[in-house]
């Protein structure tokens, strides 16, 4: 799943120590650009994940991909939102267009070359198709 907000806090890193080693959670907050905008909570686990949202600074457009994620503790349900990727976006160039996607971190994935413009080709000539007599019809639709 993903979402786009707008970077509005950082909440402060948790961490401990268990048999398999050191642990850290992190987690921040967007709000989204809706009609009426909702403040969204964030976890992440991992020293590199909880480093990189803290290079993004507030106020920075974002797209948010997470796993929602539900347990039941004592006959109550938690819902954690566990984010693994961050994409930040471009400012719109002048005279229009459509932003720019950056992505920050995707882990464990090479990034990926940027697209490329594909050359425009000309639109097809019909003279040069096949006639319908090479076809073997006798309407005189193109198709």
């Amino acid at each position: 799943m993903e979402i786009i907000g707008k970077l509005i806090r950082i909440l402060p890193d948790q961490s401990g120590e268990t048999a398999k080693g050191r642990w850290v959670r992190g987690g921040f907050v967007i709000e989204t650009a809706e009609q009426y905008p909702r403040m969204v909570a964030f976890t992440m686990f991992g020293e590199d994940r909880v480093g990189m949202v803290k290079s993004i600074p507030l106020g920075t457009q974002i797209n948010v991909h997470f796993s929602p994620e539900s347990r039941e503790f004592q006959d109550r349900w938690y819902t954690d939102l566990r984010c693994f990727r961050i994409d930040t976006f471009n400012p719109a160039p002048m005279g229009g267009g459509y932003p720019g996607q950056q992505p920050n971190y995707n882990p464990g994935v090479a990034p990926q070359p940027q697209a490329t413009q594909m050359p425009t080709q000309p639109a097809p000539d019909f003279a040069s198709n096949p006639s319908s007599e090479m076809m073997g019809t006798d309407d005189d639709l193109p198709f």
